[in-house]
């Protein structure tokens, strides 16, 4: 999926107009439609913004990834629709949640990433003992 694809799947997926999030995000919605439709790329600052506004990362909007969960619970008061992702009251911490409900939603090559991430840091972690 292209970067206009997912932002234009974010916004119907919040059932926002062009306009809506043009407005609520200050900006025109000419220039929005362009990012939609591939005519035109936001900058950095901009694709940050939507990633927070959408509650995705900005590698999801780039298609560098297809885990789509929310990355930013502060950014949460931008959602305006029912079709939130569900906020599981289970009781665990959030590296719990992230294990027990989001690592089978990775594919196995994002699984192998984790797990070298992981790996990675349990090296850092003994060479400052």
């Amino acid at each position: 999926m292209s970067l206009g694809q997912r932002l234009k799947a974010c916004r119907k997926a919040k059932k926002l107009t062009q306009l809506d999030l043009s407005e609520t995000l200050g900006f025109n919605r000419s220039t929005y439609a362009k990012y939609e439709t591939g005519d035109n790329e936001p900058d950095n600052q901009t694709l940050q913004k939507l990633a927070d506004f959408f509650g995705v990362s900005v590698d999801y909007l780039l298609g560098r990834t297809d885990v789509d969960y929310i990355v930013k619970e502060e950014n949460s008061h931008y959602d305006k629709s029912s079709s939130a992702i569900d906020k599981k009251d289970t009781g665990l911490s959030e590296f719990e949640n992230l294990f027990f409900f989001e690592l089978d939603k990775l594919s196995e090559e994002d699984k192998r990433k984790a797990l070298e991430h992981v790996r990675y840091l349990r090296f850092l972690a003994e060479q400052q003992k």
